[in-house]
């Protein structure tokens, strides 16, 4: 056998090497630790920010008018509507992406957005445009939020719990009901009135001006209970992400936590779809930034940046849009076109999905 043997120079050279430092947490460094909490209070603080500038900048009424705080109240229907937006689309994608432990895929693909398009739309092919502007109020966002809940608890409980269900299949069924759905739905706009294709065609796109104040004593206490029950949930997650043999092997229950969590997504899912309408690349968007910002695996540090994003995301892209280019009516166009980009070049890159 032979030995090595070093030099006092060499000896020197090697021992002067920095070895990096290896830790269990769930960052790589303290400096990247770091660098997440000081990102983190800077996206929360621009958001607030922005948020500060949609509830008193621009405001026609003066500060020691009266009429100033009414004047705020209202916008702050808008600020609140996007903070609901802002909590159920981030996290129940970024969960969602975990369970299905794809990175590209959103809740979307399951048909929220094209169930809440046909429902829209039958009710004028059906009942008229009068019907559907009477159709509003907590009674017709419970009926929404119910029937798009109850059309996913039914897939899952098919698709997961029978004995050839599995997650793939899912998503697969979620895909082809949602492509029958929205062509449903464009067929019969085709056949409506121009007056009640415009009337619809206003509820169809997303946006925070869409929601009702009366749907908050609701869609709040809802959101709340379900983000505590994902958050705490996070730890799971971190191993579900691992995928069903691995999950399996550490002692989780991979098939229960999947049904469990897209419970709460879906539940999600269905209270921002009925609120402000759909937002179908704005998930995607803020997920995959998510993973850029934190850098982490650990879901309990992913959500929070993921919120902070989406907050900022919403509250910036209408500051700018109302504020600076006075363009009020674009601003969920301008966050799918980014976010529809963003997914082209994710795609491209992987080449899969």
């Amino acid at each position: 056998m032979t030995e090595l043997v070093y030099s006092n120079k060499e000896k020197l050279v090697i021992n002067s090497i920095p070895c990096e430092k290896r830790s269990a947490s769930a960052f790589r460094s303290n400096k990247a630790e770091k660098r997440y909490w000081i990102l983190l209070i800077t996206l929360i603080a621009l958001g607030l920010l922005a948020s500060y500038g949609l509830l008193v900048y621009n405001n026609p009424v003066p500060v020691n008018s009266p009429s100033f705080i009414p004047v705020v109240r209202r916008r702050m229907v808008a600020v609140v509507a996007m903070i609901i937006s802002a909590f159920c689309q981030s996290l129940s994608t970024v969960a969602f992406q975990s369970i299905t432990n794809n990175k590209v895929i959103t809740p979307s693909l399951l048909g929220f957005e094209a169930l809440y398009s046909t429902i829209q739309t039958s009710t004028v092919f059906f009942f008229g445009a009068g019907t559907l502007i009477g159709f509003s109020g907590v009674g017709s966002f419970v009926f929404q939020v119910a029937a798009m809940v109850i059309m996913c608890l039914l897939l899952f409980g098919w698709l997961l719990s029978g004995k050839y269900g599995n997650l793939q299949l899912m998503l697969l069924v979620g895909v082809i009901i949602g492509t029958g759905l929205r062509s449903l739905s464009s067929f019969m706009r085709r056949l409506l009135a121009p007056s009640e294709f415009d009337i619809l065609q206003a509820r169809l796109f997303g946006s925070v001006n869409n929601a009702d104040v009366k749907y908050f004593p609701i869609a709040i206490p809802i959101v709340i209970i379900v983000a505590i029950l994902l958050i705490a949930h996070s730890k799971k997650l971190n191993v579900v992400s691992l995928g069903k043999d691995v999950s399996t092997s550490l002692g989780v229950n991979h098939q229960f936590s999947v049904i469990y969590t897209l419970v709460l997504v879906s539940i999600l899912m269905s209270i921002s779809t009925a609120l402000v309408g759909p937002l179908t690349f704005y998930g995607f968007l803020v997920a995959t930034l998510s993973y850029q910002a934190a850098q982490t695996y650990d879901h309990r540090y992913i959500f929070p940046m993921a919120l902070a994003i989406g907050f900022l995301i919403l509250t910036g892209a209408y500051f700018f849009m109302n504020h600076v280019f006075n363009a009020q009516g674009v601003v969920s166009i301008i966050i799918e076109m980014f976010g529809g980009i963003t997914f082209l070049v994710i795609i491209l890159r992987k080449g899969s999905l």
